[in-house]
């Protein structure tokens, strides 16, 4: 069965695309970019604006039955390589619990030009406990 989550973006109906999809114990999060809530500027700071991509993607994560400790991958997409350890750190605030495959991409650009960074994220629903297991 799939199921699809709305989060009520401006683009989700004019680009066709659902904020979530649930498919069995996966979730896939679609690429989330820092849209303010409605009247509301978009905030100018890298780590404030990857804060709103987290809160965005939490509130789906919860609609579809997960949270941010189920994640188990991210993608996030920079427009500003200087701005990546900003970024960086508010990803580790965000998913240091669930310690998620990660990649970070520096892309010429995002739809709305004041936008620094858009991420995606994969959650899975164990049937078990999920333990990190230390390198080497």
């Amino acid at each position: 069965m799939v199921e699809r989550f709305r989060s009520g973006s401006p683009y989700e109906a004019t680009i066709g695309f659902s904020r979530a999809v649930r498919v069995g114990d996966r979730i896939l999060v679609s690429g989330t970019a820092p849209v303010p809530p409605t009247g509301e500027a978009v905030a100018a700071g890298a780590g404030d604006q990857m804060r709103r991509c987290g809160e965005i993607i939490a509130a789906a994560l919860t609609e579809a039955g997960a949270s941010l400790e189920q994640v188990v991958r991210t993608r996030m997409f920079i427009t500003d390589p200087a701005d990546a350890d900003e970024i960086g750190a508010v990803h580790a605030e965000l998913f240091s619990e669930a310690a998620p495959a990660a990649t970070m991409v520096v892309v010429a650009a995002l739809l709305d030009p004041k936008w620094k960074v858009e991420m995606e994220v994969e959650a899975l629903l164990p049937e078990r406990p999920s333990s990190l297991v230390p390198g080497p």
